[in-house]
């Protein structure tokens, strides 16, 4: 199986390597549209009243992402989405959920100019915005609000070139995401702090102008 998957590798590499090279110049845009599986990290947080851990559960949905380079290697990403939806559980139990936007803006660097397999990494600024929050079970009737998260984000990823104007792409993010849950209703409030921090995984199709 392992030797399978080397010749499997090798031919893949071979295949793109065999594509004509086309420069990314000073000047070009580059659009990616794909879907991204959000993983939030294992251990989010804690609601000392209650004794009980909290849980931010994946999600995945569409995305997209453009590019505008600078120079032939350096270039300004912003990355968007529909809105992701997670479930959010409480001592194990699913109690609330959530809606968010992650809009991110990031410098990026690509390490060759006109290679058919063309690996890039950046650095920016993640702002998560959160809406359309929801309780429910045993926290039915109260309300939840989760404060804009603003932090660091990082990008790694790979483009494949087909021909000389599309792509198809993957990359791998982490955004550093921290919010304020409060819990309120008549005679309760609660205020804790909420550790998302997930990495990303993306899959893409590019297109070149």
């Amino acid at each position: 199986m392992k030797v399978r998957g080397l010749v499997w590798l090798a031919a893949t590499v071979m295949t793109f390597a065999s594509v004509p090279a086309v420069a990314v110049e000073a000047g070009s845009w580059l659009v990616r549209g794909g879907f991204h599986s959000v993983r939030p990290k294992s251990d989010n947080g804690n609601v000392a009243a209650l004794a009980a851990d909290i849980e931010v559960d994946s999600a995945e949905q569409l995305t997209f992402n453009i590019t505008y380079m600078f120079t032939e290697q350096l270039g300004l990403e912003v990355l968007a989405a529909l809105p992701f939806k997670h479930d959010i559980d409480i001592g194990g139990a699913n109690l609330a959920e959530t809606k968010h936007l992650p809009p991110t803006i990031s410098m990026v660097y690509r390490f060759s100019k006109d290679a058919p397999v063309n690996f890039y990494a950046g650095l920016g600024v993640n702002v998560t915005l959160f809406f359309e929050e929801d309780t429910k079970g045993a926290l039915a009737g109260t309300e939840l609000e989760l404060d804009t998260s603003v932090g660091p984000a990082a990008v790694v990823g790979v483009d494949f070139k087909l021909n000389d104007r599309w792509f198809v792409n993957a990359d791998v993010r982490y955004m550093d995401i921290d919010t304020d849950a409060k819990v309120t209703a008549p005679g309760l409030s609660l205020k804790e702090s909420v550790e998302i921090d997930p990495w990303a995984f993306g899959l893409n199709v590019g297109y070149r102008f």
